[in-house]
């Protein structure tokens, strides 16, 4: 049987990367419902075993991108699963009945994109894949106000006001390796940051990038998505222009971040809830939560995303036939992680 020329080209995928919360998953089902004309396959690696992002995904499945197209990796970190999980899954999506016309991963927040774009260097998948892109999200208002963006100047002065400050977190690193590594940088949240938020962060990015990388406002995932589908980037064959913290490393050690997951009854007030969770970002200093709740007398499942103190709920599909199960999956730094009290907190 003769092969079609489609056959025979490779692959385009669109690494997305980001911290915690900075919208990646919003951005792809903006993707989803405008994928111009391409069939979409979606790989999505959670931090955690409880797939949240995945069933939001799954929830907006249509013809250009059906649920068996959305794959979850729940195994631990993609850039520290390569061989188990990831080089599989991505031979799997290849030898789909209709293959894929581009596959957007949608990366852990604290996954290190450098070694998931040397895994495609691997001889199972080099010559039948190419990395479109990069594209690393930022949450434009938190790194206006500072966060992840280790000015060390900066960081001393606020060392001096407050000396348990450690500009040594392991979350600076991370942010770093993503920005480094971008082919386009999206900075998210742009509503709330304001344009004096969003010039205080393009100068806070500016700072840390070897070369020029081009930087777009966005608000709720909406952007033209020409302009991050086709960008050509060839990323797995430009590794040396996008240095990282852990070079040379064999490991990517995630210790310093634990994640828990919260089962709680039916919940009577949902505000309630957020003050709680607003509660435990102070307290505990809890990174994210994200999950969905049921909120009693209502048929509508309660979609809960918090990013800090910042906490968004909205009802985003009726329970259905499935159980009515309310379920949280809370990250944080591993020495503020307190099961205990966080349960307590929630009322679990």
């Amino acid at each position: 049987m003769t092969e079609h020329p489609k056959d025979l080209a490779k692959i385009p995928v669109t690494v997305i990367t980001g911290f915690l919360g900075a919208g990646k998953t919003t951005l792809i089902r903006h993707l989803m419902q405008n994928p111009q004309g391409k069939r979409l396959a979606i790989l999505v690696n959670e931090f955690g075993t409880v797939g949240v992002d995945g069933d939001i995904l799954k929830s907006c499945a249509d013809d250009n991108c059906p649920v068996e197209n959305i794959v979850e990796l729940a195994n631990g970190c993609i850039c520290c699963t390569v061989a188990d999980d990831f080089i599989p899954t991505i031979e799997a999506l290849m030898a789909m009945p209709v293959r894929p016309d581009h596959i957007l991963i949608e990366t852990s927040g604290l996954a290190l994109p450098k070694p998931l774009l040397k895994a495609f260097d691997w001889p199972a998948i080099r010559s039948r894949i190419t990395v479109d892109g990069v594209i690393a999200l930022a949450d434009a208002e938190a790194v206006a106000a500072g966060r992840f963006a280790p000015d060390v100047a900066a960081v001393d002065a606020q060392r001096a006001a407050d000396p348990s400050l450690d500009h040594e977190t392991p979350l600076a690193e991370v942010f770093e390796d993503q920005i480094l590594c971008a082919d386009l940088i999206l900075l998210s949240k742009a509503d709330l940051a304001g344009e004096a938020g969003l010039q205080a962060a393009r100068a806070l990015i500016s700072a840390e990038l070897t070369r020029p990388v081009p930087m777009l406002a966005m608000t709720e995932g909406v952007i033209d998505p020409r302009v991050i589908l086709g960008l050509n980037a060839g990323a797995e064959d430009d590794l040396a222009a996008r240095p990282s913290h852990h070079d040379g490393d064999d490991d990517h050690e995630h210790d310093d971040f634990d994640t828990i997951v919260i089962d709680l009854p039916e919940v009577t007030d949902p505000e309630s809830l957020a003050a709680a969770i607003r509660t435990l970002a102070d307290a505990q200093r809890i990174l994210r939560v994200k999950g969905h709740v049921a909120v009693t007398g209502k048929p509508m499942r309660m979609l809960v995303q918090a990013v800090g103190a910042r906490v968004r709920m909205q009802f985003d599909r009726p329970w259905g036939s499935a159980p009515r199960r309310s379920q949280l999956v809370v990250i944080a730094e591993h020495a503020d992680i307190d099961p205990a009290a966080i349960r307590k907190v929630l009322g679990a």
